[in-house]
């Protein structure tokens, strides 16, 4: 079974950085997007940024200038590195991807099961 493993969230003060990274737990045969959303208390869940496996990117307004996406076909992973963090990005945030597990099988969406992020002083 397949499954989007997160790390990197914590708490970190106004201002700070943070760098999220997430990759599947299994061998995989493909990846197609990777994105990276959150979810704050409250709220509905919102794309925060994508990027496909070509490298095109896609933002937030919110966090523009502020959040990099990247990943590493290689090893599977995408990365969301978080400068210039305010108390408003607290959130969980989630890992997405669109998966083919084997050659023989349809596109699946997957989900990490979300790390939170703490912008506070």
């Amino acid at each position: 079974q397949v499954q989007l493993v997160e790390s990197g969230g914590g708490l970190v003060q106004p201002g700070g950085s943070l760098r999220l990274s997430c990759a599947p737990s299994g061998s995989i045969f493909s990846i197609d997007v990777m994105a990276w959303y959150r979810q704050a208390p409250g709220k509905q869940r919102e794309l925060v940024a994508a990027i496909t496996s070509g490298g095109s990117t896609n933002y937030a307004d919110s966090v523009k200038g502020r959040f990099t996406i990247s990943r590493d076909n290689a090893k599977n992973t995408v990365y969301l590195q978080m400068n210039s963090l305010k108390p408003e990005d607290t959130a969980a945030y989630y890992c997405n991807a669109g998966i083919w597990v084997t050659r023989w099988e349809f596109r699946k969406d997957y989900w990490g099961q979300g790390t939170q992020v703490t912008v506070s002083s």
